[in-house]
């Protein structure tokens, strides 16, 4: 999957299940302020990568997620080819 593919399915979803306008999402904006998170969330979010990109999310690949940019390059780095 391009990074692009991932950038656009990615948006897609964070603004359906945090209800977030889609302009506030930029590489380097603050995942978790910009989508206003809170442990549930975390919850949420996992469910939703897992199924989007077909592999299974450890609480710890968190830590060093801080802007949209780091979470698209996490995703491009552990989605299946």
């Amino acid at each position: 999957m391009e990074m692009s593919e991932i950038i656009k399915v990615t948006n897609e979803f964070l603004v359906d299940e945090f209800e977030v306008d889609g302009d506030t999402i930029t590489p380097e904006a603050d995942l978790k302020e910009t989508l206003d998170m809170d442990s549930l969330d975390y919850v949420d979010l996992v469910v939703v990568i897992e199924s989007n990109f077909g592999f299974k999310v450890k609480p710890e690949d968190f830590k060093d997620i801080v802007t949209f940019q780091d979470f698209y390059n996490y995703l491009a780095a552990n989605t299946t080819k």
